[in-house]
């Protein structure tokens, strides 16, 4: 029995990876993350499978649910949105499951920063402009950022920002990274990337704040902050460059 911790992607059902598929089918229990893992996912489940929305549970509800599907020597699909890696909160279900005994694994989905680029149709790492993201979150209402981690400090890189659960406080988010982006810095802001009902909107650190308003835009969003966001204005890469020395491909 294992209990497969699976990537459900950031919400589009066919961003789904063929493994967490595979997975989903073959497990009797499978616990979702309620109104993120859209309902084309659970699908793939058996039709028999025991179906349960975490939404609503308290950790020691869903560590009850992996127990028992434990005891009766169950797999179970534990689809997180997004990727596992980042903001998942699997880690503390890791911990129980090791001090109970119970195998796990991962399975890597499709994270919402990637989906949001995508959605805006830009690299995040420009050369000579940016090489370096930053995926963090704003501390509004959940747990506190570790000492070194505000959004001050990661503003002083000049890197391009991913910031994750911070549609409700943007102003407080403006008002931080201006002073080192500049007030013309681009910003996006792509709500629900992927879904059907997806948001993307743009603007810089002037502007992004009244267009998020007169969106309505409250959650289940990603910014994304930096001058690699720009459409235009820089080198091309060296990857491809006619000066970059390649090996001599040898004649067939």
């Amino acid at each position: 029995m294992t209990v497969h911790f699976i990537g459900a992607g950031p919400g589009a059902p066919d961003l789904l990876t063929l493994r967490a598929q595979r997975l989903i089918a073959s497990c009797p229990v499978c616990l979702y993350a309620g109104a993120l893992v859209p309902r084309e996912v659970l699908a793939h489940a058996p039709a028999d499978a025991r179906v349960i929305d975490t939404q609503h549970l308290e950790l020691d509800e869903i560590l009850a649910e992996l127990q028992s599907a434990h005891e009766r020597g169950d797999d179970v699909a534990r689809l997180h949105s997004g990727d596992v890696s980042i903001y998942s909160a699997a880690a503390e279900q890791m911990r129980r499951l090791d001090a109970l005994g119970i195998p796990w694994d991962v399975t890597p989905g499709v994270p919402a920063f990637a989906a949001a680029a995508a959605a805006l149709g830009r690299e995040l790492t420009i050369p000579e402009v940016a090489q370096t993201v930053i995926l963090t979150r704003y501390s509004k209402r959940a747990s506190a950022m570790p000492a070194g981690e505000r959004l001050a400090d990661l503003a002083t890189h000049g890197a391009t920002l991913a910031i994750h659960l911070g549609a409700q406080a943007i102003d407080e988010i403006v008002a931080e990274l201006a002073p080192h982006y500049g007030e013309d810095c681009p910003v996006a802001v792509v709500a629900r990337a992927s879904w059907p009902d997806e948001m993307v909107l743009r603007g810089t650190l002037a502007t992004i704040t009244d267009n998020m308003h007169a969106a309505g835009i409250q959650r289940t969003a990603t910014i994304l902050v930096g001058p690699a966001l720009a459409p235009d204005g820089f080198r091309d890469s060296h990857l491809y460059s006619h000066a970059r020395k390649r090996p001599v491909r040898r004649k067939s």
